[in-house]
């Protein structure tokens, strides 16, 4: 007879091993007393059963919370246990933070694993990027006072379209619009200066994947930049972001205001830069020096942005008073997501009001989001 919880009910066998594998996980004591115990084997056997019983968004929900609750991290060190788990950006988060400390026999397991994800990321997110990216550098280009051979005829026309005056059969072309100048030149430098505190993990996995995008187009020249209490300048790693995410090193305090400066002394044409800090703003060092630096970065003409977050996982936690202080000297802070993050970029490069932008798109900022946190 079954019971209201399920008592009594005969499971089939693969039910049944759907049962165990979950009770070896949730029933057991976290942090690996009980349950799996400590044996690597016994691990790498049960990532495998759950990727065969569950499909892929629970399998993923699983090793995370096996990260938490068995102690995993440890285990993951051992080459044959990452060949059992399923790549995803958490687990590519937390090699990234386990970074120097695996060990060299398990160092291109890793790299391999890695390597899967960032592939799948720049695959989705690549097509996207260059198309937005160019096009708004092209918008950018166009002279509104063109030579007559650089006239761009067809958007002349229907820009002026309301001139058009019929007694004469003819547009008298008030704005004329011309091609965007063809160059190859750099058009616009992006500084991504990236905070490596533990909490920014996934922000760094996306961070490395859009450096890598955007330095392949000649257009833009990219620099990575990556803080705690000291800078690491990663520019040159970034047509490979598993070198770039190798290079990081998760953990430790944070100086945003030394990496400011720093990001500062590589700027040559302010007006035709971008400078995004993707940071949680818990400054380590002199806020108010921070604030000054900010202010400077502004003032000069480049444009500053603020990402408190470049992932998908919701409201990030963040300094509040630092974020609506940023705010107050235009510099707007704001969370976004990878999808998103290519129409940011393309918005900035047009010189849009990204505060206008981010409302546009229902992003809170960080005064509607210091609201949230409280």
């Amino acid at each position: 007879m079954t019971t209201a919880d399920g008592q009594g009910v005969a499971l089939s066998a693969d039910d049944a091993r759907r049962d165990q594998v979950l009770a070896e996980l949730y029933d057991s004591t976290p942090q690996g007393r009980g349950g799996m115990g400590s044996s690597s084997p016994r691990v790498a056997r049960w990532l495998g059963d759950i990727r065969g019983y569950f499909p892929s968004t629970v399998v993923q929900v699983m090793q995370s919370d096996a990260m938490e609750r068995l102690g995993l991290r440890q285990m993951l060190l051992e080459p044959e246990m990452l060949r059992t788990v399923q790549p995803d950006i958490s687990l590519v988060s937390t090699l990234v933070g386990l970074g120097r400390v695996i060990p060299k026999h398990s160092r291109e397991t890793a790299r391999a694993v890695v390597r899967q994800v960032t592939n799948e990321l720049e695959e989705r997110l690549r097509a996207k990027t260059i198309q937005a990216v160019t096009g708004a550098l092209n918008r950018a280009a166009r002279t509104r006072r063109p030579r007559h051979r650089d006239i761009d005829w067809n958007r002349t026309i229907a820009a002026n379209l309301k001139h058009y005056q019929p007694e004469y059969r003819t547009i008298v072309p008030e704005r004329l619009v011309g091609y965007a100048r063809r160059s190859t030149e750099v058009q616009r430098e992006i500084i991504l200066c990236i905070d490596q505190s533990g909490s920014m993990a996934e922000s760094v996995v996306y961070s490395s994947v859009f450096g890598a995008v955007l330095s392949s187009l000649r257009s833009v020249r990219t620099r990575l930049v990556v803080f705690d209490t000291e800078v690491v300048d990663l520019t040159d790693e970034l047509d490979d972001p598993v070198d770039v995410l190798f290079g990081v090193q998760l953990g430790g305090g944070t100086d945003i205001n030394r990496a400011l400066a720093y990001c500062q002394s590589q700027i040559s044409q302010p007006t035709e830069t971008i400078l995004v800090l993707i940071s949680d703003l818990y400054e380590g060092g002199i806020a108010e020096e921070m604030l000054r630096r900010a202010a400077s970065i502004v003032g000069s003409g480049a444009t500053m942005i603020a990402l408190l977050a470049l992932s998908d996982s919701g409201h990030p936690a963040f300094d509040a008073n630092h974020a609506a202080a940023l705010a107050g000297i235009g510099v707007p802070a704001f969370a976004c997501t990878p999808d998103l993050f290519p129409e940011l970029m393309a918005a900035a490069i047009e010189r849009h009001d990204v505060s206008e932008w981010a409302a546009a798109h229902d992003i809170p900022t960080s005064h509607e989001a210091a609201a949230h946190e409280d």
